[in-house]
């Protein structure tokens, strides 16, 4: 059974830091190209970042360039995103997915495989 586990969501003041885990098992996504996306309440799931294949190759949304960065370690099977600077505005549940080829999309349908999320709450 395929399976994504995002971990290291929590409450942090603004201003603050995370970084998010995404743990893949029952296969490898080395060749796959990964990416989060986040959804906050009463709106809907959104692109924040994506990573080639290697990790020769990353793309942000604009809202969190500069602030936020991801990365992969292929020998782990397991892709990061490392949050600086948070904002209240941040405050969603964050989901990883695993693309359909090595390259990066920001569209939602270019990923096949979903985690159940995890959620970050930013305090002011």
């Amino acid at each position: 059974q395929v399976q994504l586990v995002e971990s290291g969501g929590g409450l942090v003041q603004a201003g603050g830091s995370l970084r998010l885990s995404c743990a893949a098992s029952g296969r490898t996504f080395n060749n796959n190209a990964m990416a989060w996306f986040r959804q906050a309440p009463g709106k809907e799931r959104e692109f924040v970042a994506a990573i080639s294949w290697n990790g020769g190759s990353t793309t942000e949304a604009d809202s969190v360039t500069g602030r936020f960065t991801i990365s992969r370690d292929n020998a782990k099977n397991t892709v990061y995103l490392r949050m600086n600077s948070l904002k209240p505005e941040d405050t969603a549940v964050y989901y990883c997915a695993a693309g359909r080829t090595g390259m990066i999309f920001p569209e939602e349908y270019e990923y096949d495989y979903w985690g159940q999320g995890t959620q970050v709450t930013v305090s002011s």
